[in-house]
């Protein structure tokens, strides 16, 4: 003989996710939710200007927004770089050459001479507002 259970739920679970947004000359611009940044991978966006940002967001929650296109190359492929930290800076490697690009200045670790543009970030909504 079975018993039906009813399924667990979760408070938190019934909140709306927190919206990631982004700053870009055309003001702030909604591009995902927070729910859909995994820590360790990136997602790209494209923004109303045409121009393409790659997010993350490290283990603490906080999301960080930079330009996706490699300076080295000229391909749009940071968003699917390879993310750790070195001396406490949170860092993103990009998949093709490996620069290491710094997420929160945009400063490449490797090569001083070489940058990419960073966007400032925010959440609103769900459970916390930056």
């Amino acid at each position: 003989m079975t018993t039906a259970t009813a399924p667990l739920t979760r408070p938190e679970a019934d909140a709306p996710a927190a919206a990631v947004e982004i700053r870009c000359a055309q003001g702030w611009v909604a591009v995902c939710t927070l729910d859909d940044l995994t820590p360790g991978r990136g997602v790209a966006a494209l923004l109303p200007d045409g121009a393409q940002a790659a997010l993350f967001v490290d283990r603490a929650g906080r999301p960080y927004a930079i330009a996706n296109r490699d300076p080295f190359t000229g391909a749009q492929v940071l968003s699917r770089g390879l993310t750790g930290s070195a001396d406490g800076r949170a860092f993103v490697a990009s998949p093709l050459l490996k620069q290491r690009f710094d997420l929160a200045s945009g400063d490449c670790l490797d090569d001083p001479s070489a940058s990419v543009a960073t966007y400032p970030v925010r959440t609103r909504g769900g459970e916390r507002d930056d």
